[in-house]
Formats: C-alpha cells, structure tokens, sequence
C-alpha cells in the first residue's frame, strides 16, 4: 500500500553509510562530519506554503500546516499563491492535477493512486536552488490527508522545521469510512464542555491521521435536555460541528435514535418526522442518518424500517445524495426482543428495500459480524462500530480486569488498549467498508488514532502509530519514551494487580518525562492523560498490597477472638482495617492525581469527579470519586460484625467471628466476583 524510501532503508542507508566512511577517510573534523550528515535534511523554516486552489479544502489544508507548524516550532510560514524565488523553500499543496499544471510530478515509478483520500508527497530539487515539497492529492480532501502526513514527518521543536530530503510516499487507504463518533451531549466525560475552537483542533487532529467522517448526536436522544457545561445549545453546537466538517470536506453521519414511543401512532409519527425536518434542514451537510435499532428505541423492526422510509425523505429533500443506514442493535438482546433479529434479516432478504444503504454492527448486535455479512444481501454494505470507550459492561470489556480495577477506575477510564485494540480490529476487518468508533470522550483518544491509522493501513505496526502519536502531540524527543509508557499503561491491566510490579515501572517512565517536560509539554492535555493513569495505577496498586496485608493483620488478630473476647477482637480488627483511610500510604502519588484531574478539567474539559466537576456520574468517567473505595473485604467484615455484636451470647459471637476467618478466602472470592459481575453498586 505504501511505497517508501527514507534514509533509514535501502539504497539511502548505503549512501549514508558511504558518506561516512568518506568522512572518516578524508579525516574530516566531526563538525564537517555534521555538516555532511545535516545535508540530507531541509531547512523548512523559512518556506512558503503555496496553494492556488480556490477550493476550501485546500485552503484548510494550507492553514493547517501553518498553525499546527507555529504551534510546535514558533515558526509562521507564510501562504501565497505564486512561487516564492528559486533560492527559497516551498511547500506545494493541491491535487495531483494542480501540481502538475506546475510541472511537479511524483515520476515514472511513483504516481498518486487512483483512489479516494489518496496522495503523494515527496521533495523536488529539479526545478529550483531551494527544495520544493510536494503535496499531492488524488481528489480534494485527499490535499488535508497529504498535508497530515508531512506534519507527522516534520521535524519540529522549538525554532526548528525540517524534513528528511529522501523522505517520500504514495498511499491509499484500505478501508473508505474511518470515522469517530463525537457526541455533544451530556453524558460524556469532556465533550460537552468543547467550544468550537475546540472542535475545530480535534477535527484537524483526527484528519492528520486519516479520519475522514465525524458522527454527530441530534438535540434529542436519551440524553439530559441540558448540561452544566454547554458553551453553547445542542442545535446551535450540531450546525457548528456539521459546518466545521463541511469546510474540512469529512462525512458528516448522524446518529439518530427513536425515542419515542414503541407504538408509533400517527401523531407519534408525525412528530418524529417534522422534528428530523427542523434538524436535517438547519445543518450544512449530512452524508448520512444511522438509525440504531436498540439503546434507546427498542422498536420492532416492522415498524422501525418504514419509519426509516419516511424519514429518508424528509432527509433527500434537504440533502439529496444523502444515505440511510440502520443496525439490529438490541434485536435478540432480552425476552422482549427474541426473535427480531430473524424478522429484520426476512425483510431485507425478501424485499431487499432500496432506500436502505447500508447496515451498522455495534454493540449488542446478537450475532457475530461473519453471519451477518452472510445473512444480508450483498447491495448492503457493513459498518462496524465498536465501542472503544468502555472497559466493562462494554462489547469489548477489558479482559481479566483485576477486581481493584473494577472497583476504582469502573467503566469509563483513561483507556489506551493499543494492543487490544488492535487485535479487534483485525479480527473481523474483512466484513466491512470501515467504521465509526463509539466514543464518549477524550479517555479513549488513543484508541482513536489506533483505529484511524489501522484503517489506512491494517498492516501498520501499533509501536509505529503511538512512537507517530507522541512525536506529533507530545514532543520528537519523547517519542520511543511515551510509546512505551502508553504500552505499559496497557500492562498495567494484564494480570491480577497484586503481583503486577510492572504498574510501578510504567510510572517511572512517565515521572522521567515529567521531571524532564518543558511548561508547554506539561500543559499538554494528552501528556496529562497518561500521567493520570500512571499516578493513579501506582496508587492503587500500593493501596492494594498494604490493605490486603491490613485485612491479614485483622484476621490474625480475629483467630484469637476465644482469648482476647469477642467483642474486643472485633473492635481490634476494625482498628485494624480502619487504618487504610487514616493512615493513606503514596500520599504523593494520590495527590499528584488530584493535580492532574484539575489539570484536565483546565485543559481539556474532562469530568473526573462528579463532585468537583460535575462528571455525570462515577460510571461516566467521574473515577477520582473512587481513589480511595476499599480495595479489600474491609466493607463486608464490617457489615458482619455488625450483625455479630448483635448476638447476645458470648459463644455464639466467637463462633461467628471464627466463621469469618474459616471462610475468609471463600467470601473475598464471592466478593471479587461480586465486583467483576456488578461493579461497586
């Protein structure tokens, strides 16, 4: 898929093993040797970005490059429309056909592919004194997707902008949708208190790494009606973002729920449908409605599929080219839905409706994403949409999570699972035309790129995309470091927690970058991220050794119930475990996540408490609440002595206690299952 030549391979490594061993023969001095070497890099510092095409896109891309460029260097290019003079730089942006109204082609053996969203870029000393990079698009959005790649090729850090002269690639993307959904609503644990400037930055974001479709959420779903957050109302933000996705050429998808009631009565459908109306009419662009058939809804599909007829033409009448898709979501989840999968498979294998588009496979879609494909007629394309934001309770829970982690960090975490993640995808990438990620926030942002980039190229290695990911949002310098301490976030998980000394080695990565951390880097949301769930992983991971050993002393003090009393026993063992909440062990680390949690609430609008930030609840990201939930069995004991001291014999009393230490590896066993299945409720 990609054709590369760089220096690090192939004909250009001899070169520079050559120019070596010339400077080492010719006895050059080291600075010579420098000057050697710094000669296969360009100087972009003072280039010109030059477009001369009228379109928006192209517009968007060449500002892109200057403001994400100034943003890490300090450098302001400047953007023309004409050739600056030969001796000066110039980064060339348009479309394959543009470039070569200049005369710059790729060459004989290295061409644009002939595909949607495909480019080329690459350097040309031919024509001019100075370097001309070249930036060529198949089609018109393919231009953003060119000028992403040399950002994530730039050598960038403060007053420096260079490009590896040999570097140069022509790709195409494997899948066509590689999208996200970004729902302005109030469940979410940061998005909901995004501005447009916000929006904005992580649209260009996503498109530096091949996004190109954004899912909204409409102004009324299962959603509160508002949130303490809101810059602005829910229509208002939706016509911003369908906007802001226009200018940057993505697909804009919508995904649309029915909440209204399951028997769909006239007026019901009267409503349903002039509201679509008021909604599809006042956004700029929808390339497409996505229909879930359950959570919410839950509507048969006799009823859900001709609804979905009349509401694809109140859509085509404000948008005509745009498509309907639907997923059997919820179809065979309970008692109530059994069957409806066999109903929605009938009609669209005997009727096969030519106003659907397309099907959607989601979470709680009762069947494997092989069978469906075969189920459905072949004019219906498959979409996947996987939930990449949760780790339990999820259509991709967090497998073997320790109990610790359930109990703390519980559904909606800071969550790089670049491994995981990745498996997913391959697993079933066959079945599809690509996919819209469910996100509910930022706690997911690196699984994102996973997906973006997967989804350009399934054979690129994860190692590549977070050493690219931290290149470009972190810093070049820390590039091998925080990949690693994102794959160590990822360990973290792996393996009960108790004998996991690796959660302490991933925190040492993370404090060295952070010791080392320009004030800039440290304002770096994403860089605060990961320091969030590196303190926090320590600390819990230390509370859990010292209140396990805490819950042993209390035991061994319980053992001994017949001779000091029962009620005494009891009272020392309480004592005993009280001393978790008193006595808090890596209070530093503990305070240090409270820091970052302020961090990313000023940064980035995350909710990480529900009562500092007003996250929506501890389920919806708000896990500062729970730093400190017990991590041993401390509750239950408590609860049994309780009942215990209740017992007016002494006998009785010491006979319960002895139960407790009999049974004691068997309830924590009951208790952590309780946990996994049922989380802290």
């Amino acid at each position: 898929m990609e054709h590369l030549l760089k220096t690090r391979g192939g004909i250009e490594k001899n070169k520079l093993r050559f120019l070596l061993l010339f400077v080492i023969l010719a006895g050059f001095s080291g600075a010579a040797a420098r000057q050697v070497l710094a000669a296969e890099k360009v100087d972009l510092s003072e280039a010109v970005i030059v477009t001369s095409s009228r379109k928006t896109i192209a517009a968007k891309a060449a500002e892109m490059l200057r403001d994400e460029i100034e943003k890490r260097t300090r450098i302001r290019l400047d953007i023309a429309s004409k050739m600056p003079g030969k001796d000066r730089a110039a980064i060339v942006v348009g479309t394959a056909k543009e470039l070569a109204k200049r005369s710059y082609q790729p060459g004989e053996f290295f061409a644009v592919p002939e595909k949607a969203d495909a480019y080329a870029v690459w350097t040309d000393r031919s024509k001019r004194d100075a370097a001309t990079v070249c930036l060529a698009g198949y089609d018109d959005r393919a231009v953003l997707y060119a000028a992403g790649r040399l950002l994530r090729e730039l050598e960038m850090s403060r007053d420096r902008l260079e490009l590896d002269i040999n570097f140069r690639v022509a790709t195409a993307p494997k899948y066509p949708l590689r999208g996200h959904q970004i729902g302005y609503r109030p469940k979410t644990n940061a998005y909901d208190g995004w501005t447009i400037e916000i929006w904005e930055q992580y649209f260009r974001d996503m498109i530096v790494f091949g996004t190109n479709a954004v899912e909204l959420i409409p102004p009324r779903s299962d959603d509160d009606s508002d949130s303490p957050h809101f810059p602005l109302p829910k229509m208002q933000m939706m016509i911003e973002m369908s906007r802001l996705a226009d200018e940057y050429g993505l697909d804009v998808w919508i995904w649309y729920p029915v909440v209204d009631d399951d028997d769909l009565d006239e007026a019901t459908v009267n409503k349903a449908l002039a509201e679509r109306a008021e909604v599809f009419s006042k956004l700029p662009r929808i390339n497409v409605v996505f229909v879930p058939g359950g959570d919410p809804g839950e509507i048969h599909p006799k009823l859900l599929l001709p609804l979905m007829e009349k509401q694809k033409r109140v859509l085509n009448k404000y948008h005509p080219d745009a498509e309907m898709w639907v997923s059997p979501q919820g179809f065979d989840h309970d008692d109530e839905t059994v069957g409806w999968l066999k109903v929605f498979y009938d009609i669209l294998q005997n009727e096969q409706p030519k106003w659907l588009d397309g099907v959607v496979y989601g979470p709680q879609v009762e069947t494997t994403l092989a069978e469906l494909r075969k189920q459905l007629p072949k004019q219906y394309p498959i979409r996947r949409y996987p939930d990449i934001t949760h780790c339990l309770d999820a259509q991709y829970s967090v497998p073997d999570w320790d109990p610790a982690y359930h109990v703390t960090l519980y559904r909606e975490p800071i969550n790089p699972r670049p491994m995981g993640y990745a498996k997913i995808f391959r697993d079933w990438d066959e079945y599809t035309c690509g996919f819209i990620t469910y996100s509910e926030g930022v706690n997911d942002d690196v699984n994102k790129f996973i997906w973006a980039c997967l989804g350009w190229d399934p054979e690129m290695k994860v190692e590549d995309i977070l050493r690219e990911y931290a290149r470009y949002f972190i810093s070049g310098r820390y590039a091998e470091r925080f990949a690693d301490g994102l794959l160590g976030l990822e360990r973290n998980w792996q393996g009960p927690l108790l004998t996991n000394v690796g959660v302490y080695e991933t925190l040492k990565i993370f404090q060295q970058m952070e010791t080392e951390a320009t004030p800039q880097e440290k304002l770096n949301w994403r860089f605060q991220l990961a320091l969030y769930r590196a303190y926090y992983d320590a600390y819990t991971r230390r509370r859990l050794i010292y209140e396990t050993e805490l819950e042993e002393k209390a035991m061994d003090v319980l053992r001994n119930a017949e001779q000091l009393g029962s009620l005494r026993a009891m009272d020392k063992a309480e004592a005993i475990l009280n001393k978790a909440q008193k006595e808090k062990v890596a209070a530093d680390w503990r305070a240090r996540t409270f820091e970052m949690a302020e961090a990313l609430f000023q940064s980035i609008r995350m909710q990480l408490s529900v009562d500092r930030y007003q996250a929506k609840s501890t389920r919806r990201g708000g896990n500062l609440d729970l730093i400190d939930e017990p991590l041993n069995d401390s509750k239950r004991i408590r609860k049994l002595f309780r009942k215990i001291r209740r017992l007016g014999d002494e006998d009785a009393r010491v006979a319960a206690i002895a139960q407790i230490t009999a049974e004691r590896y068997k309830m924590k066993l009951e208790h952590d299952r309780e946990v996994i299945l049922e989380g802290i409720n």
